[in-house]
């Protein structure tokens, strides 16, 4: 966990981070957004695990916290590798749109490399939702159990998910209008809509549980 001094946005890397997102460069972008928000869910799930954790009030629910922590920590760390890699993956597109295209050998070299980075830019998002999918399951199972006080960040983590699933799914179906590896474009529709089917209904259901713990009714 962090310190015992509070971090502020303007600290370190998040504050650099955001000029950067907030300039003229084409990376980061909403594809390395989308990363972020879902890696803040997934903090958010993890922080209500952690402060259910050891409390003799919930020591009933411990292994399942446990559980719960342990995956949304290894889900935090996947999205935080996605937001570079996605960043990185949108670099290589930019790149290989700025290649030479005098010649007909150049053209082709160009378009070739444009594929390439493109299916890369398509994968990230791909997997940024299907994690994000898996950290709004988090939500609902931690908002079941964890505590009480903090339910309302489960809550938070939950519209995130969503938010991240979303954003992370237009970056995905932009990126598909150029693709030309049908099967592969295909391939990754099927994972996309896995991971959205049923998205809204998830998120309201965890909110729904929220206010009947919140009001002492579960």
């Amino acid at each position: 966990m962090v310190g015992a001094r509070a971090m502020a946005i303007t600290d370190d890397m998040v504050g650099t981070w955001l000029d950067a997102l907030a300039s003229g460069d084409p990376a980061p972008g909403g594809g390395a957004a989308a990363a972020l928000c879902g890696a803040l869910a997934a903090a958010l799930v993890s922080m209500v695990a952690r402060f259910t954790e050891g409390r003799p009030k919930y020591a009933d629910v411990q292994k399942h916290v446990q559980t719960i922590l342990n995956s949304s920590e290894r889900a935090r760390k996947m999205l935080v590798e996605l937001i570079e890699a996605d960043a990185r993956a949108f670099r290589m597109v930019a790149l290989a749109y700025k290649m030479p295209k005098s010649t007909e050998e150049e053209r082709a070299q160009r378009d070739d490399l444009i594929q390439q980075a493109l299916t890369s830019a398509t994968d990230v998002p791909v997997m940024v939702a299907e994690i994000a999918r898996e950290v709004l399951t988090m939500a609902q199972l931690i908002a079941q159990i964890g505590n009480r006080s903090v339910l309302v960040d489960a809550g938070t983590a939950a519209y995130l998910g969503m938010a991240t699933i979303n954003a992370a799914a237009l970056n995905v179906h932009e990126n598909l209008r150029t693709l030309h590896d049908e099967v592969h474009g295909h391939a990754l529709q099927k994972r996309l809509a896995a991971a959205t089917d049923g998205v809204a209904e998830l998120v309201n259901e965890t909110l729904e549980i929220i206010a009947m713990r919140t009001q002492g009714q579960g």
